[in-house]
């Protein structure tokens, strides 16, 4: 198994929303989940990520939902980008709860390690992905796809 982020868009009322559904995976830890979101986020991300670190210490974040029960949101996801070393070396770490009470809950947490340079091409696929033209993008760090996913061999 290898480092990897896969994203299928599900169009739903778009330009405004649609349903994403992810699988990620950091050669040990594997995992797949759904949630909604728009055309913006995406931007966000890439422009987070497109010129990623800035600076030493950077760090990129993007939320939806909360994980405590008063907030009432169906799901939690973040998408945090950090530095591990001086040298620019990054990883994305990814968190999802699906808020659900137990013992239907799923969780997990794990991060992805990557060089900038691979950072940055995922930043720019994010924003190739928000423009709505192509279903689906896969990223490792050795590679980029952008496309349907009944291209892929």
């Amino acid at each position: 198994m290898s480092n990897f982020l896969r994203i299928e868009r599900i169009p739903y009322e778009e330009p405004y929303h649609f349903q994403l559904a992810w699988e990620v995976s950091n050669g040990n830890t594997s995992s797949y989940f759904e949630y909604f979101d728009n055309a913006e986020s995406l931007k966000k991300i890439g422009k987070g990520l497109e010129h990623f670190p800035r600076h030493g210490g950077d760090v990129f974040v993007h939320e939806i939902g909360s994980e405590n029960p008063e907030d009432r949101f169906a799901y939690y996801f973040r998408f945090r980008v950090f530095t591990t070393d001086s040298r620019g070396g990054s990883a994305v770490q990814i968190r999802f709860c699906n808020n659900s009470d137990l013992p239907h809950r799923s969780s997990f947490e794990f991060c992805i390690q990557a060089e900038p340079a691979a950072m940055n091409r995922l930043g720019k696929l994010f924003l190739e992905f928000a423009k709505l033209e192509k279903g689906y993008m896969a990223w490792s760090d050795a590679e980029s796809f952008i496309g349907e996913k009944y291209e892929i061999a």
